[in-house]
């Protein structure tokens, strides 16, 4: 089976701008890609990286938008991405609420599993040490510790560098935003 390296990053505050605490991107119309987001994903792809977005997206269960919203939103963001010659490899969203306690919400690395089951039938094996989980939050920070990922936790979404004696697990590096990740990924 041959090795790939795998890049997953959560949506909202690393791809697009983050909606607020206990808010949602809801449309296309609410979905604004952060500065750079095209040209790092680019670079993260230049250098050999398969590319998987992982979000948590309760807003569909708790019935504040529809699961046909939820899909046109990633195929718009799809065809944006794919107008500047980025290519996603996969888009897992879990839409359950946390009481749910599914396999797929994060912090539980149940959409990476996902992930890489997939690529095991394309005759891949994801390189976890060369591998990383990109997210603005401590749970995205948790999901790829628990996946056996490096992790980067940027500050362009909810976390803030000054809650860091807060945080109950400390990422591998930390980035400004996802273009300054992209430069810390080899």
């Amino acid at each position: 089976m041959s090795k790939v390296k795998a890049v997953f990053l959560d949506r909202d505050g690393v791809i697009n701008e983050y909606p607020g605490d206990s808010k949602y991107v809801t449309s296309w119309a609410d979905f604004h890609f952060l500065p750079g987001t095209e040209e790092a994903l680019k670079k993260l792809t230049g250098k050999g990286y398969r590319i998987f977005v992982i979000s948590n997206q309760a807003g569909v269960s708790k019935g504040v938008y529809s699961k046909e919203a939820l899909d046109l939103i990633t195929r718009n963001m799809l065809s944006e991405l794919d107008k500047h010659k980025v290519r996603i490899s996969g888009v897992y969203y879990c839409i359950h609420k946390p009481e749910d306690n599914c396999d797929c919400r994060k912090p539980k690395s149940g959409l990476v599993k996902m992930a890489a089951a997939r690529l095991k039938n394309e005759g891949l094996d994801i390189e976890s040490t060369a591998s990383f989980f990109i997210g603005d939050t401590i749970r995205d920070i948790e999901t790829g510790k628990d996946a056996g990922l490096k992790t980067i936790l940027v500050f362009s979404g909810k976390e803030k560098p000054e809650n860091k004696d807060n945080w109950s697990t400390l990422p591998d590096f930390t980035a400004r935003d996802l273009s300054e990740a992209a430069d810390i990924v080899k």
